[in-house]
């Protein structure tokens, strides 16, 4: 299904990815955009451009009716893509076209758990890697009600990738993270993604309780949006995530995509001090 040659997949990449950017002394950059939006054929040179300008993992969504914690850019976005056409049969297709383009490096899927269950947990994963996909988010599915998708995931070498909240205890953060494969995605603030609402203030606790529980690398993501949010974070994550200011920048076409993943690539250069 896919074709194109890359020195890793699944798991392995995302660690590969990891470790690279910790030899140049950066945190890795995590980027998100919605497959399908505005059309299939944008995805293609969006995702293409996010490489370009330094993406080092791209998270990719799968449209869903029903998004679990979404803010307003990425909600829109899903349901544009939903009147495009867009399925999960649709993402995989267009998963597989940009690795057939030449793109490199890691891809997650992010999506709910209903369209997984309906295509079937075992034949998604094994999509997944036929496509050319590297890794799993599913916001709505705890550790605890993922056994099918974890064993199928393990067996096909894909990353299942798990959150946590700032509500998060330290007791749940130590299961949560001790059942993450690739990374443990931590969320920097309460309520929905989205532009404008920068990580809270004492982001810094949450994530050294993370560094505590987590023997994976540990990346933080919701609010952040600009360079300057990036700078005051890098000490103390191993990446950083980027969604709706990408899904925004989109709405401009590839090259604004670009020049926003440059700017977000070069703020997560840390000083030898850090």
């Amino acid at each position: 299904m896919s074709s194109g040659y890359r020195e890793q997949r699944g798991e392995l990449a995302i660690a590969e990815a990891f470790a690279q950017a910790r030899e140049e002394h950066r945190c890795a950059l995590i980027t998100y955009l919605t497959l399908g939006y505005p059309t299939s054929e944008d995805s293609i040179s969006l995702v293409l451009a996010l490489e370009a300008g330094g993406a080092d993992i791209i998270e990719l969504g799968v449209p869903f009716s029903d998004p679990v914690a979404d803010g307003p850019s990425i909600q829109r976005a899903s349901q544009t893509a939903l009147m495009n056409g867009i399925t999960p049969s649709g993402c995989f297709d267009l998963v597989a076209e940009l690795r057939r383009s030449g793109l490199r490096v890691p891809v997650i899927l992010m999506g709910s758990y209903n369209p997984i269950y309906r295509y079937g947990v075992v034949e998604y994963a094994q999509t997944c890697v036929e496509a050319g996909v590297d890794g799993l988010i599913v916001p709505d599915l705890p550790p605890e009600e993922s056994s099918s998708l974890s064993d199928a995931c393990e067996a096909q070498g894909l990353a299942l990738i798990y959150l946590v909240a700032p509500t998060t205890s330290a007791e749940r953060m130590a299961v949560v993270a001790k059942e993450t494969s690739g990374f443990l995605y931590v969320v920097s603030r309460l309520g929905a993604t989205g532009v404008g609402h920068a990580p809270d203030q004492d982001v810094s606790a949450h994530l050294r309780q993370a560094r505590e529980a987590a023997s994976c690398p540990i990346a933080v993501g919701f609010g952040i949006s600009k360079p300057e949010h990036i700078v005051p974070l890098r000490g103390m994550a191993d990446g950083i995530i980027v969604g709706s200011a990408i899904v925004r920048a989109a709405e401009k076409g590839a090259e604004a995509v670009r020049d926003l993943a440059m700017s977000l690539r070069q703020a997560t250069l840390r000083d030898r001090a850090e």
